[in-house]
């Protein structure tokens, strides 16, 4: 099995367990967004969009750059993987005990 920083992973997933901070990632994956871009299509604060975009910017998820007087937000592909392939290899494991549990039944 792949080897993975613990802690690192609970904060990819901790993130990822809130629907706003999984539609934030999945909008930036998207295109780069300014933080005033992201914050109108909430129905929260300001404050409170920019409280998500730092849980996700500490999971490294999503990375910032500045850009004149703007905070351009920007997804971070490496740690979208890393969970990916944590979950992959699990996919994998659950994919043998199913095909093999099928032969079984079919004999």
């Amino acid at each position: 099995m792949v080897e993975y920083s613990e802690t690192q992973l609970d904060k990819i997933f901790h993130s990822l367990a809130d629907q706003t901070r999984r539609d934030i990632v999945e909008r930036v994956a998207r295109r780069n967004l300014t933080i005033s871009q992201l914050a109108t299509d909430y129905q929260m604060s300001f404050a409170a969009v920019a409280k998500h975009i730092h849980i996700l910017e500490n999971a490294e998820l999503i990375t910032k750059k500045k850009q004149g007087k703007e905070r351009i937000i920007c997804a971070n592909a490496k740690a979208i993987k890393q969970a990916s392939d944590y979950i992959a290899q699990y996919q994998k494991l659950w994919t043998d005990r199913f095909d093999r549990l099928e032969k079984i039944l079919n004999t």
